[in-house]
């Protein structure tokens, strides 16, 4: 839910952008639900949390929230500002992979020009773990995962962007890093041949 006063008193601009993203399109595996939003990022803010699953599997989640001010913020360039983050476990050999904070990414920046959506100032950090397994959890699979942070600007006609086509780039996003193969294989929304990370697909320890 939005933070502030009652639906009447939030500005216009932020009514449209929340109202937007409950249009939003994506995949049959992608379960978007509301969540609480932060308190003291923004005068005003939304947000959701989103999950992939396969067969009953969660996959990939994450959340991507919306902040809006209407005086507007010198880190932001603008008065919206869009946070996300976004988590997957894989294969733990993977991990080692030198090139995979750059690969993936350049999934979040391609996401985003797939869509053609408007953006700037975008920024944020790709971070993988590893955990092994001794002693008495010795016969446990070790386990992997990587870990998007990202913020960008998100931009529109007359100061409200199409925050529908945020969320759906962020959403092809996770469907990437969960591994789901691109529905198109002509570049539209993670397609053009791009390979996706392939994830851990074993149970999940205790």
């Amino acid at each position: 839910m939005a933070e502030g006063p009652d639906d009447d008193a939030l500005p216009p601009a932020f009514r449209r952008a929340v109202a937007a993203l409950g249009r939003v399109s994506c995949r049959p595996e992608v379960r978007i639900d509301p969540m609480p939003a932060p308190k003291r990022l923004a005068p005003f803010a939304h947000a959701v949390e989103a999950s992939v699953e396969v067969d009953g599997e969660e996959l990939a989640d994450g959340r991507f929230v919306l902040l809006h001010d209407p005086q507007g913020q010198d880190s932001w360039q603008g008065t919206f500002r869009v946070v996300t983050l976004t988590r997957a476990e894989l294969e733990a050999e993977m991990a080692a992979d030198p090139l995979l904070p750059e690969v993936t990414w350049s999934w979040l920046t391609g996401a985003l020009q797939a869509r053609a959506v408007a953006c700037g100032q975008a920024g944020g950090t790709v971070t993988r773990a590893s955990s092994h397994y001794f002693g008495a959890l010795a016969d446990r699979v070790p386990q992997a995962e990587i870990e998007i942070r990202a913020s960008w600007t998100p931009m529109g006609p007359m100061g409200v962007p199409d925050t529908a086509e945020h969320l759906a780039a962020w959403c092809d996003l996770l469907c990437q890093c969960a591994g789901l193969p691109p529905e198109h294989g002509d570049g539209r929304h993670g397609g053009g041949g791009v390979v996706p990370l392939p994830p851990r697909r074993g149970p999940h320890p205790l």
